[in-house]
């Protein structure tokens, strides 16, 4: 960030973007003009086209590179005209829409590990992919490698084709060639058999815990009240632990661009300046979009005073802390009494324990936004009704969970490597 007095020029991944400050406001001006297109070699796409033709099980996953290209049309076309299963990584979400039949982000882990031709638009084989390595991935798996930075080609995995070009310009490329083929992947193969079945399955596990009555809530219950009440097209910022990992799954994105998290790096703290960010933004171009922020409570505490930067320049976000008083867990009132006895918190209590009940909506309240704290299902739809309703003044809502809530039961550990 720099510039001149009374200005600041923010360098954002696909953008570049002037934030001009004076006393009374901040507004949000693009300064440069869109770069050159480049385009991938004819031979490689002809290549990439032959492979996913003998592809028995394709998978196309989506990266946040084909968010930024603004790739979303000609990607859909791809997806329809040739009917390939499709993974968006957690900022691609919403290129094709989350509901679109051939998602299937909901058998996210058997997708990857039996795909026998994966096609990476746009994304890169990092943690978040499981550097496109085994048990998590096929052995002998073909990958197909599209992308604009000539530095992420081959990362990790030798891809069997390569092309470097605009995401964008690339897709269209591909598409002109399948075209030509009219290449249509069987919807009634055994591939997309073994995947709906997948699908319908953690679908059914998910709603499961989704819909439990027990008090406290649940991650699963808290999200699916949630994603009923808020508005299709707002923007979701999340940050966290089981909160960001949950919440990828629990709440759909329909639009590009419309999803912020703690990205490539899993930086914790990131949240409330990117909330504060997109509600500028959205200000400016979309003031009747709202901006969602969804905080565990430990990733809330790394810059919840930018609570004040909010309140300050009036920005109706509404900030939903998940609470369940730790990091991955926490303990109750009851438990950290108990813990207190064995002597000083310090040596005591386990390093990823927060005080329990922590009234972080009083933030709020104390610098003029509207707080809530709530403990059962109908105490969250009261405030999120009142808070989505309210488009003048900041929200943040403390929803008490469990704190020994966790993730339904995964097949693999977490990073799981080849060499883990």
């Amino acid at each position: 960030m720099y510039g001149r007095p009374g200005s600041c020029y923010i360098d954002i991944p696909g953008d570049f973007v002037n934030l001009e400050v004076n006393k009374s406001s901040v507004k949000y001006v693009e300064c440069c003009p869109p770069p050159p297109t480049s385009m991938a070699e004819h031979s490689a796409v002809s290549k990439a086209v032959s492979i996913i033709a003998h592809a028995k099980q394709p998978l196309l996953i989506i990266g946040k590179g084909a968010a930024y290209s603004h790739a979303e049309n000609n990607i859909r076309k791809l997806v329809d005209l040739c009917g390939l299963p499709f993974l968006p990584t957690p900022m691609a979400k919403g290129v094709v829409p989350d509901n679109h039949p051939n998602c299937v982000a909901a058998a996210r882990s058997t997708a990857l590990q039996h795909a026998d031709v994966v096609i990476l638009l746009g994304a890169r084989l990092n943690w978040i992919l499981h550097f496109g390595l085994p048990p998590r991935f096929r052995p002998d798996v073909k990958v197909i490698q599209i992308d604009i930075c000539a530095e992420e080609l081959g990362n990790n995995v030798r891809p069997a084709a390569v092309l470097l070009g605009d995401i964008n310009a690339v897709t269209k490329q591909l598409l002109e060639e399948f075209s030509k083929r009219l290449l249509k992947y069987p919807s009634n193969s055994e591939w997309w058999k073994k995947l709906r079945e997948k699908i319908k399955n953690n679908e059914e596990r998910s709603k499961a815990l989704a819909l439990q009555k027990s008090l406290p809530m649940n991650y699963y219950t808290v999200f699916h009240h949630i994603r009923e009440l808020i508005p299709k097209d707002s923007i979701l910022v999340s940050e966290g632990a089981n909160t960001m990992d949950i919440g990828r799954t629990m709440l759909p994105n329909y639009y590009p661009r419309q999803r912020l998290d703690a990205g490539t790096f899993g930086t914790m703290g990131v949240g409330l300046g990117f909330a504060i960010a997109a509600a500028l933004v959205a200000k400016d171009r979309t003031p009747e979009k709202r901006v969602i922020c969804i905080e565990g409570d430990s990733a809330f505490g790394f810059s919840g005073m930018e609570v004040e930067t909010i309140c300050r320049y009036n920005l109706p976000i509404v900030i939903i802390v998940v609470n369940n008083n730790g990091i991955y867990t926490g303990l109750n009132e009851d438990n950290w009494k108990e813990m207190l006895q064995y002597g000083d918190p310090a040596t005591c209590v386990p390093p990823v324990s927060l005080l329990p009940n922590l009234h972080y909506e009083e933030i709020m309240s104390a610098f003029g936004g509207k707080g809530y704290f709530v403990k059962t299902p109908e105490e969250l739809q009261k405030a999120l009704k009142a808070s989505v309703t309210d488009k003048q003044t900041p929200s943040l809502i403390n929803v008490m969970i469990d704190p020994q809530s966790d993730r339904k039961k995964q097949e693999f550990p977490w990073l799981t490597r080849s060499n883990l």
